[in-house]
């Protein structure tokens, strides 16, 4: 699913056009950003936690010149799926009878 489709679908739901969903989309991950951002993190309850975690620097290896590199500490985002999400995602991938 692309954003776009993604927007038809909430403003089917919420009866909205879908220039308001867009905007709402947007305001969500915006806000979303900013608390990453400011170092903090994005907990919706039953979908997941949006949180920001630092990587040390760590030395690496050049596939194409066989030497040493060394890779910056950086601070990366990450998702970590709640509950009900995982049990939604969990029910669609079980067989269907007779697999």
């Amino acid at each position: 699913m692309n954003k776009g489709e993604i927007v038809e679908a909430v403003a089917a739901r919420l009866g909205g056009t879908k220039g308001e969903a867009a905007k709402a989309l947007d305001a969500v991950c915006d806000v979303i950003a900013e608390a990453l951002a400011a170092g903090g993190d994005a907990k919706l309850p039953g979908f997941g936690t949006f949180e920001v975690r630092e990587t040390a620097e760590r030395q690496g290896h050049n596939p194409r010149t066989g030497g040493t590199v060394t890779i910056a500490a950086s601070r990366q985002p990450r998702f970590k799926a709640g509950a009900a999400l995982r049990k939604a995602v969990a029910r669609t991938a079980e067989p269907a009878l007779g697999e």
